[in-house]
């Protein structure tokens, strides 16, 4: 029994220094963001010695939040959409497709996730620099092409464990199969469909490097290529960065607290069957 609680208040131990680690970087970005300048620079860690919300009101200005917000929103929903339904899609008929050509093709979907997206960076904006002119929509059919192998990867797991009896009962019944997969087989998948709506999402909505290379109008910044302003060759403007990134994560983190059961029984359902 004394090992055995040993054991355990070690473990607990090792939880609860691994759950300040992971939380430390929102410490510092939320205090920091209530501090002026000059105390970031003189003291990063301790609380604000006063706080100040004249940081959030500058940055919401200096962001057009409202424009950059939306036009976040627009990307992340559309491509989002647009990656499920067609993730799910491929994910049933490759599942329910036993034959040797759909076990290539999704082991090829499985195989691109271990390809980093800077290698094909440069190739990708030579061959669709022409997609700069789309702006959104170059972007969000980007998004399809780098999100579906992780999407088709968890969906297919998650189809294993939904018995082919139910697509012989609604065929017999004379749905089709594109109302046997629409009716019956989607619905279904709703847990993990917020599991791979949330990865996305927050994959979709902090990324930088590829809506830098795509977007060019203006007015059609997404919210860490704005951020990215506060950021110039002689001067960073911590305060106002900090402020701006913890106005944009709200969002997510909302979303996240509301989906968090589904996501955690759409991992295990698409990990583990």
């Amino acid at each position: 029994m004394k090992q055995k609680s040993t054991k355990r208040w070690i473990l607990e131990a090792l939880g609860i220094l691994l759950a300040l680690l992971w939380v430390s970087p929102f410490y510092l970005m939320i205090v920091n963001a209530f501090k002026t300048k000059r105390e970031i620079f003189t003291n990063t860690t301790k609380l604000p010695e006063v706080l100040t919300f004249e940081n959030f009101k500058q940055a919401f200005e200096e962001l057009t939040f409202l424009q950059t917000f939306i036009n976040s929103m627009l990307v992340t929903v559309l491509s989002v959409a647009i990656i499920l339904f067609f993730s799910a899609m491929a994910a049933y008929a490759l599942s329910r497709n036993g034959s040797k050509l759909s076990n290539i093709i999704f082991f090829l979907f499985v195989a691109a996730m271990l390809i980093p997206f800077q290698s094909v960076m440069i190739p990708l904006v030579a061959l669709f620099g022409k997609a700069n002119a789309l702006n959104f929509y170059g972007l969000i059919f980007m998004y399809l092409g780098f999100g579906c192998s992780l999407s088709i990867f968890l969906y297919h797991g998650a189809l294993k464990g939904i018995s082919k009896s139910l697509d012989e009962a609604a065929t017999i019944d004379g749905c089709n199969r594109l109302q046997v997969f629409w009716y019956i087989i989607f619905p279904l998948l709703k847990p993990i469909s917020i599991t791979v709506g949330i990865l996305n999402v927050i994959w979709i909505w902090n990324d930088f490097l590829l809506p830098s290379l795509v977007i060019s109008g203006e007015g059609t910044d997404t919210i860490p290529l704005k951020l990215f302003l506060f950021f110039g060759q002689y001067t960073k403007q911590w305060h106002l960065a900090l402020a701006g990134l913890t106005i944009s994560i709200i969002p997510v983190i909302i979303g996240y607290f509301f989906a968090q059961k589904q996501i955690i029984k759409g991992v295990s359902d698409g990990a583990v069957k």
